[in-house]
């Protein structure tokens, strides 16, 4: 536990990036760089648009509290740069990373170990429309498997609106998939320190949680407490703990999950940036358990001393 700020040395908050969520990144950082200069932490603010580190040297930092979301930042490249620069970063590793930001990959080490995900198909081409309806049938949700705040989703409900997600989610340069539609209740749970923060239960409008939903609209409500009972809230706490531990997430980060209409409980993602803005879900979280928007950025600071 770190007492004093000073004992962090200087801190290079990096933001923005060149990924599809830069503006969302830049929010969050703001947010963060205020949190670390009000409680008396050297923070600079780093907005990267290009070279990292020709950035990161020329502020010499101590260490680096990453908000980069989105590949570039929170798909294991920047962890690598970080390792190799001798700097000590805020959140998960390299692998854990590269893993978590590949939602397919997440899937796989999620199914290894036991644990349910809805039913997939990967999306090549279109060619690979029909076997897919004949897996899953419909609807489904069609996504890029390396993008996060839910761009470049879409439902689908028919073969026509199949082929059109497709050809959206194949814009991102990723794999892509179609996911079976899970009809139930989402929720979501932050991992702080390897403990699980109050779950938080997500209710929107929209077809699905999608970024409008998640950064814009004023319909989308969030109910902490949850509302579950309290044996099933800490089932769905140690689940999501779980989750984080299969695939190396360290420091914190966010599962989605879903409960869908039977009682199962199915695992979405697993996001290892969440964000830090006035819309976001950990600090929900962190504030129902009594730890405000300053203390949270102060804990997860820690965890670059790890």
């Amino acid at each position: 536990m770190i007492k004093k700020p000073e004992q962090f040395g200087r801190v290079a908050v990096v933001m923005g990036g060149t990924a599809a969520e830069r503006e969302v990144s830049l929010r969050s950082g703001a947010a963060v760089y205020q949190a670390l200069k009000q409680q008396g932490i050297d923070a600079v603010a780093v907005d990267v648009k290009g070279n990292i580190i020709d950035a990161l040297i020329s502020v010499k930092a101590d260490r680096v509290f990453n908000i980069i979301h989105g590949r570039g930042g929170e798909d294991g490249v920047l962890q690598a740069v970080l390792e190799v620069l001798g700097l000590p970063y805020t959140g998960s590793g390299v692998l854990a990373s590269a893993l978590a930001m590949d939602k397919l990959r997440t899937k796989l080490c999620w199914q290894g170990y036991g644990l349910v995900t809805p039913k997939w198909f990967l999306l090549k081409t279109e060619a690979d429309l029909d076997a897919c309806i004949e897996k899953l049938g419909f609807p489904v949700i069609v996504k890029p498997a390396q993008e996060g705040s839910s761009i470049g989703m879409s439902k689908a409900n028919n073969r026509n609106e199949l082929a059109k997600a497709l050809k959206i989610a194949a814009d991102y340069n990723c794999d892509v998939y179609a996911e079976a539609w899970v009809t139930g209740k989402e929720y979501t749970v932050a991992v702080l320190c390897g403990k699980a923060l109050p779950v938080i239960r997500l209710e929107t409008p929209n077809a699905f949680y999608d970024y409008e939903a998640k950064y814009k609209a004023t319909t989308t409500q969030y109910h902490c407490p949850c509302g579950l009972p309290e044996q099933q809230e800490q089932q769905l706490q140690q689940l999501a703990v779980t989750a984080c531990e299969v695939v190396g997430v360290k420091g914190w980060g966010r599962v989605d999950v879903f409960i869908d209409d039977a009682g199962q409980t199915q695992l979405i993602e697993v996001n290892t940036v969440p964000g830090m803005t006035d819309h976001s879900l950990v600090p929900m979280a962190a504030k129902q358990a009594g730890i405000d928007f300053d203390a949270l950025v102060w804990r997860i600071m820690e965890t670059s001393l790890g």
